[in-house]
């Protein structure tokens, strides 16, 4: 039955923090595991990215124990919660997400389920703005993608020097070439003494106080 091994992860999670188990586990905090869950969710992209499939079902392995791991420390402390409660919320969640699936509405695209997936997530946590949510630890690009298609999803006008870098990548067709564009447009910055990682990081926020300055 698919599914069946994992509450044998549970039950050794569970030895491994009981009494007679193991000393590193059992000293483990959730702000101690915070570098492993990061580094296992990283480790899974480059199995992804590398298109291993073995590497990639042992990494998501790794990044399971982690939730698995969270879960039973919570479960120690007092009003705590368990992996039940884990599976549970999520499940709930999407559900409720999805009323197009589970539900009576209709969504024939993507993009709609996208965009209508935002606005009850921004309904449902009572948020302010659509920027509000998006990780401020997140790298600035993968950031900004995030804050681009939430700025999208509200219909904010589109940011400085789109046409300029739309003129730039007029021979940019592929992901490769982008690639190379961006690895060479970070070398010429470095060059320059500029940081591209802060200056996106900067940017973002700058776009963010127009997304919200527009809603």
């Amino acid at each position: 039955m698919q599914g069946s091994h994992f509450t044998e992860l549970v039950a050794i999670l569970d030895r491994l923090r009981s009494p007679n188990g193991c000393p590193w586990d059992a000293e483990q905090t959730h702000q101690s595991l915070v570098e492993y869950l990061i580094e296992e969710a990283y480790e899974s992209v480059e199995a992804i990215d590398a298109n291993d499939s073995a590497a990639m079902r042992e990494e998501l392995g790794d990044l399971l124990l982690q939730v698995v791991f969270h879960a039973r420390i919570a479960q120690e402390q007092p009003g705590g919660w368990d992996i039940d409660a884990v599976i549970d919320g999520i499940s709930q969640k999407l559900i409720k997400r999805h009323p197009h699936v589970f539900g009576s509405e209709k969504l024939d695209t993507a993009n709609a389920v996208e965009l209508t997936w935002h606005e009850r997530k921004t309904r449902e946590k009572k948020r302010d703005s659509v920027t509000d949510g998006i990780p401020a630890t997140l790298p600035a690009l993968m950031r900004a993608e995030k804050l681009i298609a939430r700025a999208q999803s509200v219909g904010v006008p589109e940011p400085k020097y789109l046409d300029e870098a739309d003129h730039l990548l007029e021979r940019v067709s592929t992901e490769e070439q982008l690639g190379d564009f961006l690895f060479a447009l970070v070398s010429s910055a470095h060059s320059r003494g500029l940081d591209t990682e802060a200056a996106v990081r900067k940017a973002v926020l700058r776009r963010i106080q127009e997304v919200r300055a527009h809603e």
